[in-house]
């Protein structure tokens, strides 16, 4: 403007009630930083900050004037943002009727200096207005006078951002796709700091509205294109700003809205330029939309203000927080911003940055495909050519940033290099470690499964194999090939690509593995050797239980119940058999531990275990031999091994002369005696138990918690058993001793009961007159026979007979046979003449007559051999029935 008193073609529109201030007053006429002014100097406005980076402190006295304070949340704020001399302050005056200065058309002097406020001039009601707008005119960008130190100028553009809820943005048409000239720098600048200092959260960060008004439109390109031009450019700045962790994957329309007006020329066009402005003010009042639909406001007619722009700041409390937000602008190290030249080149290296990194994710990005779907099915593979491929791709990357980046400022292209250099080699480094990863978990189980093979194959040639040849000599290929692989996959030039410390940890960790795979050898060792003492002490200790059942070996019962000497030192033999069958398993032991390597303590720890193992062996067939069954036959056994036998071990036919008691007697006495003998484990020497204490020894210092978890405890050694060694070797508890004696007597008697009623059934008794008679009578046809050679033949086969059954005692149970043979051939000749009558007409009546019928078919009934008795007739009851 340049008279005193601009004019809008000749005439001010007619709402604006206060006349533009002069041109080179700068603002005069409003109240400066500083400045202890009146009421009336804040009647144009205030200045919020001035040239030299001072707040003013009288804000807050300028809005309590202006009745905004106690409006509470009902204010709203714009500013403006542009280049310098582009009429943002003539933009202002005429769609707020403020008064700020305007530059000088001959002089061409910076006019605002420093960053304005004023409230809205024109009248709400009238204009449709929203009301208590607040407009700040912020100094312009590019200016002369500023020269190359541009810090205030963005400093006061973030304030402007951080502060407002509009923020116009006056550029002109040509500007455009330009970068500096649409300010396309500076706001880079600003958001990246924006969100540093301001932005937690797009959710409750309230968004701001850029308000491009682009000046001076002549129709030629249309306002669309001029548009997707500026949405294009604000997205590239976006994409390529640095942002806070977490927000990475922001997009600029999070935090920012866009509208877009377009003016006429204000000269060449200025009845046109007024209407638009004129119809421009009318959408600064408040309204509301779909938020569904936030983003870019395409209609002319939608009001500005809407309630996600606001600050949330009541009236009252925005003087201090405008204060504190400029008091953190300007103390923030990160504000001081560098030169155009390293924006410059900022901009060009990480744009050089992003295209470099394009093809290296060509090559890498399906590898680290490949390694995560492997980690997710739980099978790391190891990638073939993997080191070839990463250091192609790391080489070309940074040869091709080197080639078209290093004409740029040396400080920023050393710093992106190095940015550079972290990102690419940071995924590098992934996939080695996961490649390394792979390799050490494969080399482990193959060297694992290598040793078991080899083991395998060592036992089915008959167990003549060196376990600790075969761990070293598979231990030797397996670090062989893990070098080979980690050497494969080194990065030239990267210091972290060396694999020293994963050989160590690998080397470690097969050291572990093959003591684990020693152990578990040893623990089959011993689970061998244990099977082997189990089948030796069965078929020794078995032995000697069964000579208890050969009583003397037939020298019969003792004569006053004495144990003979193969029943005495049964737990002697015992003992010695057990000790000599451990003896021999520790030697085949240690023989085989020494071809695993094993340490001395390993082998301690495993006699130890062995001896324990051995004695719950023994203690296990000692309990299966003293089974009630087993125990029992046994003492039968020696009972009638004495009793039945005379003392040259010829079986006994007893006769009623024999003193079958006394036998009887003495025999059973002398097997009892042997029931307190299986009792408690005792030796006969010493008449007191083994000493397994003294023979297991004291755990061995070295043992460890899993070396004892399947180890019975042993009474005697185990404190926490709570037995002692006497308690140990108790084999029959009391009660089980009481049992077992009563069902000897009982089975012992059963056995003499058996012999008395032999002795008795074959004994005759023949009145001796008998055969004198016999003798008397027959004495012819005694001659006859033996005269004649048929019958005399007859009568020794006959002889021979009667001795023979005489020495076998069987004829009582020929007696009982025969008896039992005639009473069964009589009842069966009773039913078939039963059968018979009941056939004939003349049978039946007589049947019926006498009344036999019922009688007869009830004692007939039971005619069967199964119910007769040993004499071979029929029971008692079936007996009474025929009487």
């Amino acid at each position: 403007m340049a008279s005193d008193n601009p004019k809008v073609n000749g005439t001010r529109p007619g709402n604006v009630r206060h006349p533009t201030a002069p041109g080179m007053m700068m603002n005069a006429h409003f109240a400066n930083v500083g400045e202890d002014a009146s009421k009336e100097a804040y009647e144009h406005g205030v200045q919020v900050v001035d040239e030299d980076k001072a707040f003013n402190p009288n804000v807050s006295k300028y809005l309590n004037i202006e009745h905004v304070i106690p409006a509470g949340f009902n204010y709203h704020l714009i500013a403006v943002f542009g280049s310098q001399s582009t009429g943002k302050s003539t933009l202002l005056n005429y769609l707020f009727g403020t008064q700020f200065g305007v530059m000088s058309e001959q002089e061409r002097r910076q006019t605002t200096k420093g960053i304005w406020m004023s409230k809205n001039k024109r009248e709400a009601g009238g204009s449709a207005m929203a009301e208590n707008i607040l407009v700040m005119d912020v100094e312009g960008t590019d200016g002369r006078e500023r020269g190359e130190d541009q810090d205030f100028e963005r400093k006061s553009a973030l304030f402007a951002l951080a502060t407002s809820e509009v923020l116009i943005v006056n550029i002109w048409e040509h500007q455009v796709g330009l970068y500096q000239g649409a300010n396309m720098g500076l706001l880079k600048t600003v958001f990246e700091v924006n969100l540093q200092l301001f932005v937690k959260d797009s959710r409750t960060i309230p968004k701001s509205l850029l308000f491009f008004v682009i000046r001076d439109h002549l129709g030629t390109t249309p306002l669309k294109n001029l548009q997707n031009t500026l949405i294009q450019d604000l997205s590239k700045l976006w994409s390529a700003i640095s942002k806070p962790a977490g927000l990475e994957n922001s997009r600029i329309e999070d935090y920012f809205d866009f509208t877009f007006v377009a003016l006429p020329h204000k000269i060449l066009q200025p009845e046109k330029f007024e209407e638009a402005v004129n119809k421009l003010s009318l959408r600064f009042r408040e309204g509301y939309n779909d938020p569904k639909k936030s983003g870019l406001l395409e209609e002319a007619e939608l009001p500005v203000f809407l309630p996600q722009y606001h600050r949330r700041i009541p009236a009252d409390g925005f003087p201090a927080y405008a204060e504190g937000i400029w008091d953190q602008i300007v103390h923030n190290k990160d504000l001081d911003l560098p030169t155009q030249q390293e924006l410059l080149a900022q901009f060009r290296c990480d744009e050089i940055a992003r295209e470099v990194l394009v093809a290296f994710d060509e090559k890498i990005t399906p590898l680290e495909d490949k390694q995560a779907e492997d980690a997710r099915i739980g099978q790391p593979s190891i990638i073939p050519d993997l080191g070839p491929i990463m250091n192609a791709a790391r080489a070309l990357v940074f040869k091709d940033f080197d080639t078209n980046a290093s004409r740029y400022h040396k400080g920023v292209y050393k710093r992106k290099l190095s940015e550079l250099e972290g990102k690419v080699d940071t995924r590098l480094k992934a996939l080695s470690q996961k490649q390394i990863s792979a390799a050490h978990k494969s080399g482990i189980d193959d060297f694992s499964n290598a040793v078991s093979t080899a083991v395998k194959l060592g036992q089915k040639k008959g167990g003549s194999y060196d376990f600790a040849q075969i761990v070293d000599s598979e231990k030797k290929k397996a670090l062989a090939k893990f070098e080979e692989d980690a050497n494969s996959i080194a990065i030239q030039g990267a210091s972290w690509s060396d694999a020293t410390h994963q050989l160590a940890l690998y080397r470690k960790e097969l050291d572990e593995v093959s003591g684990r795979l020693r152990k578990e050898e040893m623990r089959r060792l011993a689970t061998r050797i244990e099977r082997w003492v189990r089948t030796r002490l069965d078929e020794s200790i078995g032995l000697e239980f069964n000579k208890l059942g050969s009583g003397r070996g037939g020298s019969g019962a003792p004569e006053h119940g004495e144990k003979p000497a193969t029943e005495k030192d049964l737990w002697d033999r015992v003992w010695a058999i057990f000790t000599d069958t451990v003896s021999s398993a520790e030697k085949r032991f240690t023989d085989r531990a020494q071809s695993f390597d094993a340490s001395p303590d390993e082998v301690e720890v495993g006699l130890w275990r062995l001896r324990r193992k051995s004695w719950g062996v023994l203690r296990a067939k000692l309990d299966e031999e003293v089974m009630e069954g087993n125990i029992l036959l046994k003492l039968r056994e020696n009972f009638e091994d004495k009793f039945r036998y005379d003392e040259h071990g010829v079986p006994r036919i007893w006769r009623p002369t024999d003193d079958i008691e006394g036998v009887y007697t003495r025999a059973r006495e002398s097997t009892i005696t042997l029931i307190p003998l299986l009792a408690r484990f005792k030796l006969a020497k010493t008449s007191s138990p083994p000493p397994l204490d003294a023979w297991i020894g004291d755990a061995p210092a070295s043992v460890s918690p899993a070396d004892e978890d399947d180890l019975a405890p042993i009474g005697g050694l185990d404190d926490d058993e709570g037995k002692t060694l006497e308690e140990e070797m108790v084999v029959l508890s009391d009660s089980k001793q009481a049992d077992l004696l009563v069902r000897f007597k009982k089975t012992a008697d059963g056995v003499y009961v058996e012999a008395k009623r032999s002795a008795i059934g074959g004994m005759t008794q023949v009145p001796l007159y008998f055969y004198g008679l016999l003798l008397a009578l027959g004495w012819n046809e005694i001659v006859a026979v033996l005269r004649n050679p048929v019958y005399f033949i007859f009568l020794i086969l006959a002889a021979v007979g009667a001795y023979v059954t005489y020495t076998l005692n069987l004829w009582g149970p020929m007696a009982r046979m025969t008896n039992a043979a005639t009473a069964q051939a009589l009842d069966i000749g009773k039913e078939r003449l039963r059968e018979f009558l009941e056939t004939s007409e003349s049978g039946r009546r007589a049947m019926a007559q006498s009344g036999l019928d019922n009688s007869t078919r009830s004692r007939d009934e039971g005619v069967r051999m199964d119910r007769l008795n040993a004499n071979g007739k029929k029971h008692d009851d079936e007996d009474s029935d025929d009487i």
